[in-house]
């Protein structure tokens, strides 16, 4: 097993029967890799409708320290 993660082309995919091999939009690909590499916590999830992506949601959480949170002087 190596250690680097398997990268999987969604172009290259096979479908089985009564599935087509549609195609992102370049644009959108790189849309969702942006959400991707600009989030530290939390989840990226994209919304489709109708075989189409409609729209990209971001929720980022906001870690904080024990030093951060809940002090008390």
């Amino acid at each position: 097993m190596s250690a680097t993660p398997e990268i999987i082309d969604l172009e290259e995919k096979h479908y089985g029967s009564g599935q087509s091999g549609r195609r992102i939009p370049v644009d959108v690909k790189q849309r969702i890799l942006y959400a991707i590499a600009n989030i530290e916590y939390g989840s990226v999830e994209v919304v489709i409708h109708d075989g189409k992506i409609t729209q990209i949601e971001c929720r980022e959480k906001i870690r904080m320290g024990r030093s951060e949170a809940g002090q008390r002087k």
